[in-house]
């Protein structure tokens, strides 16, 4: 049986302790890990891969506005790197979806790190168009699907519960609160999986506490996870479609 560790960590924009935030990374030991607010102005592709290959990982998939990405441990052959902006609001942050197709040890896993907005109508219009592309990449590369990332609610918002029609909360079992590191109060970061993936394990990171508050002003978030041998790749579709 395959085991994928998965990890996902809002890293403030690289603007804290960046010693610490590497242990921190590399503590995860993650196979495939998703990332916010990483670097998005100058040299941003330069600064991202330094990011990921000081951790012992590698560029997956991203883009420019929106500071999400994934990023890759060796063992992960990447298929397809399918990023895009989301649709822009007036006066809102421009958003966007990190998304690849990957493959560990011959399972296929769409993953997409996402950090959405502070406000909840873009919160969910982007959460029907996210759950869109990932089922259209999932469908093309025949792979199961995963959504990480800084959903800016607690597990009771409506994005939650929408995306909860066809994703199962990995954190849902121990939910460790994420937000702030400093004495967290709210689970507002998550790890979400699709149909024919059994999550076997979750947590926050078991680092140092100190590296913890002093790296971001997130905990991060990971959960193991196996492909269910007794079914095909498939899901999710949500078919809901919100008006403009």
């Amino acid at each position: 049986m395959t085991l994928i560790r998965i990890a996902s960590y809002n890293v403030r924009g690289l603007r804290d302790d960046r010693s610490a935030l590497l242990r921190v990374i590399r503590g995860l030991g993650a196979d495939v890990l998703c990332l916010q607010e990483v670097p998005r102005l100058a040299f941003w592709r330069r600064r991202r891969a330094l990011l990921a290959e000081s951790a012992g990982l590698r560029p997956a998939a991203g883009v420019r506005v929106g500071g999400v990405a994934v990023a890759v441990s060796p063992r992960v052959r990447v298929l397809a790197d399918a990023s895009a902006p989301l649709r822009g609001f007036a006066r809102l942050e421009r958003r966007a979806l990190a998304l690849a197709a990957v493959e560990v040890d011959g399972e296929r896993l769409v993953v997409g790190s996402v950090h959405l907005d502070l406000h909840g109508g873009a919160r969910l219009a982007h959460a029907a168009e996210i759950a869109g592309r990932v089922a259209a990449l999932r469908r093309a590369h025949g792979a199961r699907a995963v959504l990480a990332g800084d959903l800016n609610e607690g597990p009771d918002g409506p994005v939650w519960r929408y995306l909860g029609r066809g994703y199962a909360d990995a954190g849902a079992a121990c939910g460790n609160l994420t937000f702030p590191a400093r004495g967290p109060r709210a689970r507002i970061d998550g790890i979400l999986v699709g149909e024919g993936l059994r999550v076997v394990s979750c947590g926050v990171a078991r680092a140092d506490p100190g590296d913890l508050r002093a790296a971001s002003d997130h905990l991060p978030v990971v959960a193991e996870v196996e492909p269910d041998q007794g079914s095909a790749p498939s899901g999710p579709e949500i078919p809901v479609r919100f008006s403009h």
